[in-house]
This record gives structure tokens, C-alpha cells and sequence, in this order.
């Protein structure tokens, strides 16, 4: 039976979104098919955030789990660095 790797995401809080979640923005480098430059891609995930630690400008890694609210699929796996303060 293969173990199913979970996803890991890395980005910015951007907003607190009410009681123990985080709004937080994820960019990725993809190549443009036409012209092979690379653009950036932007996407915003909600994360829960179990003792209400984040603030907006933190750095954090966060890893899948299941379905936790209708849009919310990720938790807090750590802070890699703090907002400015």
C-alpha cells in the first residue's frame, strides 16, 4: 500500500480571517509558453492556525490535512519568520 505524500505550501500571511485562520498568499515561478520567461503566479489559501500565533507578514510552511471548512484543507506546520514588528 503506497503512502500518500501530503502537500506542503510556503507563503506570506496576508489577513487573519476571523477565529484561528490565517489568510496567507503562495507565488510560484512558472515559464511563459510563448515567450519562455518566467512569470509569477499568485494563489491564496486559508490555513488553520490552532493557537491564534500568526500575524500578518509572517513567513510560514504550511501542510495539507483533510477538509477542515469548506475552503480551508491546510494547517500550520511552522513559522519560518516573523513579520515586521
Amino acid at each position: 500500500m503506497a503512502v500518500e505524500m501530503k502537500r506542503q505550501i510556503q507563503g506570506v500571511v496576508v489577513a487573519k480571517a476571523g477565529d484561528k485562520t490565517a489568510t496567507i498568499l503562495v507565488e510560484r515561478r512558472v515559464m511563459h509558453p510563448r515567450y519562455h520567461k518566467f512569470v509569477k503566479r499568485f494563489k491564496k489559501y486559508l490555513v488553520h492556525d490552532e493557537k491564534n500565533e500568526l500575524k500578518a507578514g509572517d513567513t510560514i510552511s504550511a501542510v495539507e490535512c483533510r477538509p477542515l471548512s469548506a475552503r480551508k484543507s491546510f494547517r500550520l506546520q511552522a513559522v519560518l519568520k516573523t513579520g515586521v514588528e
